[in-house]
């Protein structure tokens, strides 16, 4: 009896551990750092630029050979690939909005979790409606700037299967 007592204890000692720790990093990760803030406007750069169909600009935000994954389990890398894929998806007039947006940073390398929605009219006038989970990968470049090297806007797609 005595065992299980203490065993409950120990329970609810590391449950509320846990939370305390978990609303220390909720707090914590309301203010982003300058360092995410400059993830985060890469992120918005191409957002911006592919909306207004700016599509040197949107690949200004990727590394050569980055991977883009348009359709779920079909990453693309090849560069002439990516410009018509941005291109034809642009034609579109897709307008993108966040529920939110994550930043986690180590060393040179950062990861941005962000809900999304998009609207837009296919060339016949029908409305278009998506979301997702976008996951992408950034390396930090050796001038400060940071660029994508996966892009993933599908990163809910293994939950849904």
């Amino acid at each position: 009896m005595i065992y299980k007592t203490h065993l409950k204890l120990l329970m609810v000692t590391l449950f509320c551990m846990t939370s305390m720790i978990t609303n220390a990093q909720i707090k914590k990760s309301k203010e982003m750092t300058p360092e995410q803030k400059n993830v985060l406007s890469t992120i918005e750069k191409m957002t911006e630029a592919f909306q207004k169909k700016d599509i040197d600009r949107v690949m200004s935000c990727y590394e050569p050979n980055a991977v883009v994954v348009f359709e779920p389990e079909t990453p693309i890398s090849d560069t002439n690939v990516l410009q018509e894929m941005f291109t034809g998806m642009s034609m579109v007039n897709p307008i993108f909005s966040y529920s939110g947006h994550e930043v986690f940073i180590t060393g040179n390398i950062a990861t941005h979790i962000a809900p999304w929605q998009m609207t837009a009219k296919a060339p016949d006038g029908t409305k278009i409606e998506q979301s997702g989970l976008s996951v992408a990968v950034l390396r930090k470049q050796k001038d400060g700037q940071w660029l994508m090297i996966l892009d993933n806007p599908h990163g809910q797609f293994l939950m849904n299967k």
